[in-house]
């Protein structure tokens, strides 16, 4: 069974046992998620949402949160003396899906 999820914006196509990166969420390691569901994919059982699906959620618990690999910001203008560069990581929040309840 597939589900497709939203959190931080994002649609994620998720089966029981996955283990995602998603944008960052104000829980600690350990702590159960819950997701809204916008689709249920089981065969001839499928169900979709108008904009979610009614009675159906996932349930995630989060293994750790934490920030991505360093990316490099380089601005230049050529023959104007001009450049800049700065750095940043992306917090994220990894989470195992642990059962899809319809």
């Amino acid at each position: 069974m597939q589900a497709v999820i939203v959190t931080g914006g994002k649609q994620y196509n998720v089966t029981e046992g996955d283990e995602l990166y998603i944008e960052k969420l104000n829980v600690e390691a350990g702590d159960t998620v819950n997701f809204e569901v916008l689709a249920i994919v089981d065969g001839a059982n499928s169900k979709f949402g108008t904009p979610v699906v009614e009675g159906a959620s996932v349930q995630a618990s989060v293994v750790k949160n934490g920030r991505g690999k360093k990316i490099v910001i380089f601005k230049y203008k050529p023959k104007k003396d001009s450049k800049s560069k700065q750095g940043h990581r992306q917090p994220y929040t990894k989470v195992k899906i642990e059962k899809i309840v319809m």
